[in-house]
């Protein structure tokens, strides 16, 4: 039987995110070969294609869509630089991997999901905490209703003061800031866990005195979805601590449950008990681990070895991360 070929991809991006997961993974996964690495900056490109043994640079995106020898591309480029380069990369007949948000806009996601399935291509959303080995064993519980209904969940992320820099800290290149960029993620994980009830109510707060232009430092959400689960959130740039922080939690009417790291409580015959799964120490941390699975889930996607979801849940996610927006703005509750 003749071995079908590695998936050839190329990384349209060359920032912080692609030097720590996406180059590394892609330079040693199994089913692809790393070939293209595309980013305006030629000296930092091409210092890091002869790091991670990648034989060809560009420094225009559409120089690299005329490079007939790519099956997908991973964008990894500011963040409202997402949509159009998506779209290029479907006119050009690949498939993509698209670090989130997929679009600044629900509307801007909706036109991704529906050129794609025009021209027959694949989009996937990089949702990386999806894929963690914690969550995995966490969705397991929660869909197999152990620990009965949800009632609650409660995330968070501080991130070091200083780590949020560039254009990440202007509104019209980056979208927004704490919550886009910390809460998004967590907004995600817990609609993905929750089979994506519908958002009922939304009251957010943010410091409205900062300049238009600029992105909030922090932000507390509290999200109310069909049946009475009540979602908070709370993140922040620009944390002054000892180290990061960053929680997840839900509470069900039998149970509870948190992450980093799991553990899992249950009522049994009346009395709490600690269900946890066991097993060996991690050997890579989280954020690598979970990167690692993501983009084996790709390449696998890619290669028609497990079926392709088109990514309409995220317009869903987009729509309530604008109606949060919208509610800070204003400073009011919103009704949906």
């Amino acid at each position: 039987m003749a071995s079908v070929p590695p998936v050839r991809i190329a990384v349209v991006g060359a920032g912080a995110i692609s030097q720590l997961a996406h180059l590394p993974v892609l330079s040693k996964a199994r089913g692809a070969a790393l070939v293209a690495l595309c980013d305006n900056d030629g000296p930092k490109a091409r210092a890091l294609a002869e790091r991670f043994g990648v034989r060809d640079v560009f420094t225009d995106i559409d120089d690299l869509f005329e490079f007939d020898k790519i099956d997908a591309v991973v964008i990894a480029t500011p963040n409202h630089l997402h949509e159009p380069h998506v779209l290029a990369a479907i006119r050009a007949g690949v498939d993509v991997l698209c670090e989130r948000p997929l679009s600044l806009s629900s509307k801007g996601i909706a036109r991704i999901v529906k050129a794609a399935d025009a021209a027959g291509r694949k989009v996937a959303v990089g949702n990386n905490h999806r894929f963690r080995t914690d969550v995995q064993q966490l969705q397991r519980f929660m869909r197999g209703g152990e620990l009965g209904a949800i009632t609650g969940i409660r995330g968070g992320h501080y991130q070091f003061r200083g780590t949020h820099t560039g254009w990440r800290t202007r509104r019209p290149e980056a979208g927004g800031g704490a919550f886009l960029e910390l809460g998004h993620p967590l907004v995600d994980l817990a609609m993905w866990l929750t089979d994506f009830s519908d958002p009922v109510r939304v009251s957010a707060h943010f410091d409205r005195s900062r300049a238009a232009e600029a992105v909030e430092d922090s932000m507390a959400v509290q999200i109310e979805f069909a049946g009475g689960v009540l979602f908070t959130a709370d993140v922040a740039l620009n944390h002054v601590g000892v180290e990061d922080r960053w929680w997840f939690e839900m509470r069900a009417s039998r149970g509870s449950a948190r992450l980093s790291p799991l553990r899992v409580v249950k009522l049994l015959n009346g009395r709490p008990t600690d269900v946890s799964p066991t097993g060996a120490a991690a050997r890579e941390s989280a954020f690598i681990q979970s990167y690692r699975a993501e983009l084996a889930h790709f390449i696998a996607m890619v290669r028609g070895e497990t079926p392709y979801e088109p990514p309409t849940d995220q317009v869903a996610v987009q729509r309530l991360v604008e109606t949060v927006y919208e509610s800070a703005q204003q400073g009011r509750e919103i009704s949906l």
